[in-house]
């Protein structure tokens, strides 16, 4: 069944051409990723698709009927309302349902109300939608429902969008980047999520493990024309391979017969035979082919890095907190040559403060952070590149001066530079605040590596950036003789780049450990899950609980009485908090409302582990 026809699409900007005349479908049950270089459209479709962008040419054309979603870059809400109310406040009909429910939770009293909000639920099989909603809000760490908008970061928001868009249910989903302020967990769950949920989905992700587990399909858009790989990621890399030897061998083939047609036509033949004109018409055609070269430029950087002396870098007893929040607690290391480590952890644990502190831009509550004397920094930060209005791209690199040293006594200038990180001679001369995302950032990390570092700190250096700039950067870094820490979500790029992780667990807790991420999730994957008091360990037995696979028809009634259950507890709890404003109550009166309140906090908190407990057994 077709889902959507996009038929003969172009856009432009100016004399500039992002593509042209592209066509391509989209049908039930395909999970289809869209490949391209940075700065060739990939977002420009999406928003043509969405209708937040028109084409010059050419028709978008969805089925009637079908439900559609999108997950964009730069969601937009209503900044007065909260979590919960921009959940509800989409057009899924189930939702409505379940916010009447929660409404008549909160008035008891009016018994017919409630009783009509209870029969909608079980007439719509809305209980179920209603666990499924709640578990994708606690996965994506969206806890407080009653946060407002206003108050959340961008990744919030973003995690915000994506919520809502699963929550929809659509028949055909479409993503901008959907990995992006994800941590680690919550890319994982994401992907067995649509690995058993029967929704169609169009993608544009760089997240290269994700496109191997999730997409089935792969369209590529390169140099102007659209290639379909029907497989996963390996798949596209095997055939684009053979794709491109093959375009090799005929490019190859053309040029010797253009030598062939060339030594002819400057003979000045007369077209005078039909046979003649015709040889001269295609002339053209064995010409362009003959001509036709792929802008394949690879990054082969010898820079002339500063030697590292024996001391590079060390961490004595450091300590750093936030208020009630522990990042580090007494944290020892000393940083060896060649020293290559991943930092993850969950969002909030403190990554991107340990760099700070590691960089010296923040300063630790107490120890010492000692910095070797030949240790140069090159720092590439999430905030990415500082745009100056009508500054071109050669001017950012010229900053840095015209020349670049390489070993040996060899130097490469600015123009030469941007070329090998993929910005052709015509590209330097555009203004940098025309280019893509992707471009931005892959300009802000030539600026960071030409300044010759021999200590790199990368914070999310893969955010925005193509697959081929990905492979061109993993290939640096292999060659690259200083130290490298990176914070990365992407997890194909930690396992090429790092021998060792640091773990932040949160509450100050680092581990180090020996190997890559994949070998990370190996070993988590086979501890025996144990008793811990800590909220991390809590949460993670709780989903982890169960071995079956289906709930029996009381556990499936259990689940939903405590679901009601837990509302009406949270009406209780908040009823007995606003007791205490009352600023005549006796000692006794206020010691008698704090056991009252504590055993309502006791009873949900035992209610709310009953229902991780059953909704991961059902999620299984």
């Amino acid at each position: 069944m077709n889902y959507l026809t996009v038929e003969n699409i172009s856009k432009s900007y100016g004399e500039h051409t992002l593509f042209k005349d592209i066509s391509f479908s989209v049908h039930k049950d395909q999970k289809i990723a869209f490949v391209a270089k940075n700065g060739t459209g990939k977002t420009s479709i999406l928003n043509i698709l969405s209708g937040d962008d028109e084409a010059d040419s050419g028709n978008v054309i969805y089925r009637k009927g079908i439900t559609v979603s999108f997950l964009s870059q730069d969601p937009k809400f209503d900044n007065n309302l909260t979590v919960e109310e921009t959940i509800f406040a989409s057009d899924n009909p189930i939702l409505k349902i379940i916010n009447n429910y929660e409404k008549a939770l909160l008035n008891p009293d009016d018994i017919e109300v409630y009783q009509q909000a209870f029969d909608a639920m079980d007439q719509h099989q809305a209980w179920d939608f209603e666990t499924l909603y709640k578990q994708i809000l606690f996965k994506l760490k969206l806890d407080d429902l009653t946060q407002k908008v206003s108050t959340l970061s961008g990744g919030q928001k973003k995690r915000l969008s994506l919520a809502n868009a699963l929550i929809n249910k659509p028949d055909l989903l479409i993503l901008d980047e959907p990995t992006n302020h994800l941590d680690l967990e919550m890319i994982e769950w994401l992907e067995s999520f649509f690995a058993k949920e029967n929704i169609t989905l169009f993608m544009v992700t760089h997240d290269r493990y994700f496109l191997e587990r999730v997409c089935n399909e792969i369209i590529e858009l390169d140099e102007g024309q659209l290639y379909n790989y029907k497989g996963n990621y390996s798949y596209y890399l095997e055939k684009r391979e053979a794709r491109i030897e093959l375009e090799a061998t005929e490019t190859n083939k053309a040029k010797q017969l253009f030598k062939k047609e060339l030594t002819w036509m400057r003979r000045q033949p007369k077209a005078r035979t039909t046979k003649s004109k015709s040889r001269i018409n295609d002339f053209a055609d064995i010409k362009h082919k003959a001509h036709q070269r792929r802008n394949d430029h690879e990054v082969q950087l010898e820079l002339n890095m500063e030697r590292l002396g024996s001391k590079i870098l060390e961490f004595h007893k450091v300590s750093k907190s936030f208020k009630d929040k522990t990042i580090l607690d007494g944290f020892d290391y000393t940083f060896q040559k060649g020293e290559r480590a991943g930092i993850i952890g969950k969002n909030g644990t403190g990554k991107t403060t340990f760099l700070n502190i590691l960089t010296q831009t923040a300063q630790p509550d107490s120890g010492k952070v000692i910095k070797g004397d030949t240790v140069k920094y090159g720092y590439y930060t999430q905030s990415g590149i500082t745009i100056k209005p009508e500054q071109k791209v050669i001017d950012v690199i010229r900053e840095f001066g015209d020349y670049i040293p390489l070993k040996k006594g060899r130097q490469i200038s600015a123009q030469q530079l941007l070329e090998r990180f993929l910005f052709s001679r015509k590209k330097q001369y555009d203004f940098v605040e025309k280019l893509s995302g992707g471009e931005r950032k892959r300009l802000y990390l030539c600026t960071v590596l030409i300044q010759n570092p021999n200590f790199l700190i990368l914070d999310e250096p893969t955010n925005d950036l193509d697959i081929v700039t990905l492979n061109v950067l993993e290939s640096f870094l292999l060659d690259f003789p200083g130290c490298i820490i990176v914070v990365s979500h992407d997890r194909y790029f930690m396992d090429k780049v790092v021998d060792h992780l640091f773990v932040f667990r949160g509450e100050g807790v680092i581990e180090n450990f020996p190997g890559n991420y994949t070998d990370y999730r190996v070993y988590e994957d086979s501890q025996p899950v144990i008793s811990n008091t800590s909220e991390e360990k809590k949460e993670k037995n709780a989903w982890k609980k169960n071995d079956t696979n289906k709930l029996s028809y009381n556990e499936e009634k259990e689940l939903k009485n405590i679901e009601s259950k837990l509302n009406s507890l949270a009406f209780d709890k908040k009823e007995l908090e606003n007791k205490f404003n009352n600023p005549d109550l006796s000692q006794d009166e206020i010691n008698k409302l704090s056991e009252e309140l504590q055993k309502i906090i006791d009873t949900i908190e035992a209610k709310e582990e009953r229902w991780f407990e059953l909704s991961s057994k059902q999620e299984n």
